[in-house]
């Protein structure tokens, strides 16, 4: 069974890595914060000082970070995984980034004999913790089909979506619509109680026709009883939202609606909930409406 780095164990990283020591993987890891190392030490996975030093340990090394710089700096930049591998190895980023970024890391590794496979991930902490993430993949065919067994201990819907950048092209459109659905999600509930209608029950009624999404079947419920915490930050979502646009600029692509959500989520960041769930872009729009959805008691 292969040998697993993995650095970076966020609010996503961590219970990935951690479904991947439960799975049977032998798994080191690295990251800045010393108690999520700690926690999953406790678990079975052993700590590395550095990038380098994780590269030297696996076969495998995943990066799950916060930006397409901290993505470049930890694999190529000095006392990096690049400085770690060996030919023959892989290399998987679960990180949100520039398809741009990428495809460079990509080019880097190839030449060194090192696979390289962009496979940024959707479905929150709730899928990171469940193992039920949805993984989209960019990169080789023959380095897709041999991480198959390790996607498949972190998420249930795997794609490979084609060449090296695909995976990240993926995300970006997964972001336009998960930043729409929050945005309207918010709208729908402050509208229904302004109007004078309970809006759980508006949840409850629309839940079954062709307003179904995931946002509307896991994130009311926690807006009701005033559970604002993360989930997905609204500043991860605003930087993802940045790379969408810059994305749609590179290629001339018109995005009217995400970028009025941007704007939103920038908000948000200004305001000070740059900590929040992104479903606390209500927020945003209760300040606008003056209108503040009422809690329930869970």
């Amino acid at each position: 069974m292969e040998r697993i780095g993995y650095i970076g164990l966020g609010l996503m990283g961590k219970p990935i890595a951690a479904n991947l020591l439960k799975a049977g993987f032998s798994v080191v890891v690295h990251n800045r914060s010393r108690a999520a190392v700690r926690e999953l030490v406790k678990a079975g996975a052993r700590e590395a000082g550095d990038p380098r030093s994780v590269a030297e340990a696996s076969d495998v090394v995943i990066t799950n970070l916060p930006d397409s710089g901290d993505v470049e700096a930890v694999v190529l930049g000095p006392g990096g995984v690049i400085e770690g591998l060996r030919e023959g190895m892989l290399f998987i980023d679960n990180s949100t980034i520039k398809p741009e970024s990428s495809r460079k890391i990509g080019a880097r590794l190839t030449d060194l004999g090192v696979s390289a496979l962009d496979a940024p991930v959707s479905g929150g902490d709730v899928g990171a913790k469940a193992g039920t993430l949805a993984i989209m993949v960019g990169g080789p065919g023959t380095a897709y089909e041999r991480a198959k067994p390790i996607f498949e201990a972190m998420g249930k819907t795997i794609t490979h979506v084609g060449e090296s950048g695909a995976g990240q092209v993926a995300k970006a459109c997964n972001q336009v619509m998960v930043a729409a659905q929050m945005v309207a999600m918010g709208e729908l509930l402050l509208l229904a109680q302004r109007s004078g209608v309970d809006p759980r029950l508006v949840v409850e009624a629309i839940r079954g026709g062709s307003a179904q999404c995931w946002a509307l079947d896991v994130k009311p419920q926690r807006l009701f009883t005033g559970e604002r915490s993360p989930g997905f930050k609204a500043q991860m979502m605003h930087k993802d939202l940045n790379i969408v646009l810059d994305t749609a600029r590179t290629y001339g692509v018109p995005l009217p609606g995400t970028a009025v959500n941007h704007q939103l989520f920038r908000a948000m960041l200004q305001m000070g909930m740059d900590d929040l769930d992104n479903s606390a872009v209500i927020g945003v729009l209760e300040a606008l409406t003056g209108e503040t959805l009422r809690e329930t008691v869970a």
